[in-house]
């Protein structure tokens, strides 16, 4: 029987607010990471992700307090990213109350931290945030919350995050970022394809039809999706009731 497929709404967290931009630009404010993390799971959510989208680049620790706050509404897995630069940070933030650490410009700088992260916590715990941007026929990975171009080929560096121990991916567009004009359904699938571990595709959903499209024809694991839940577009539950009328295995929890 395959896997079930995952909706997971992402928490864009800055200064202890959640907020969406375009492209990794142009934050708006939209909520409180508690309130809102209650709200998706009560919709049927199967994770949460909150990523703290100014730490890397302002260099500071990611917000424990606000992990903590969140961690103790849910009874869903949290995965949380953002300014996590060493084995200590992992560590403190699991502590914290994360069920996942999601690890991107740390891991390029220093790929032994994706080994000696999941040799001591267990690869279920390593999250790989890979941000990639096309560049001709390929993408490439960028770093720093989406700012910093490393010149590493994004599909070689899923494979090579993963046989260093990387449990998961989550894999976002940068072009399709906050666009709302749909997942890179090419780029999801030549990574999906690339690896042994679960993908989840960010960046880029507009409608309940493009997480269809990147759960069958991107063949993803699971979607990640902001804008469509924020604003009350869609709530989780309207997700599910139609991947399940297409006949796309999901989970059926709280909120169907």
């Amino acid at each position: 029987m395959p896997l079930s497929k995952r909706i997971i709404p992402c928490l864009d967290v800055r200064e202890g607010v959640v907020v969406k931009g375009v492209c990794f630009r142009d934050l708006r404010k939209v909520g409180d990471p508690p309130t809102l993390a209650v709200e998706y799971q009560n919709q049927g959510a199967d994770e949460i992700v909150f990523l703290d989208v100014k730490a890397t680049i302002a260099g500071q620790r990611t917000l424990h307090e606000a992990v903590r706050k969140t961690a103790e509404t849910l009874f869903i897995p949290l995965t949380v990213g953002g300014g996590i630069r060493s084995f200590k940070d992992v560590r403190d933030t699991l502590k914290a109350g994360a069920d996942k650490t999601s690890i991107n410009t740390a891991a390029v700088q220093n790929p032994a931290l994706i080994t000696e992260c999941a040799d001591a916590f267990g690869s279920q715990c390593v999250v790989l945030a890979l941000d990639a941007k096309r560049k001709g026929d390929s993408w490439e990975v960028y770093s720093h919350s989406g700012t910093t171009p490393t010149g590493l080929d994004a599909v070689d560096w899923a494979k090579d995050a993963c046989e260093r121990g990387a449990g998961e991916i989550l894999l976002t567009s940068i072009d399709a970022d906050g666009t709302k004009a749909g997942y890179d359904i090419e780029l999801t699938r030549s990574v999906v394809r690339a690896v042994n571990v679960p993908v989840i595709a960010s960046g880029g959903c507009g409608t309940i039809d493009h997480i269809v499209e990147v759960l069958t024809k991107g063949e993803a694991d699971a979607a990640l999706a902001a804008s469509i839940f924020h604003y009350g577009e869609h709530t989780v539950a309207d997700v599910k009731r139609v991947l399940e009328s297409k006949g796309v295995q999901i989970r059926k929890d709280v909120g169907m």
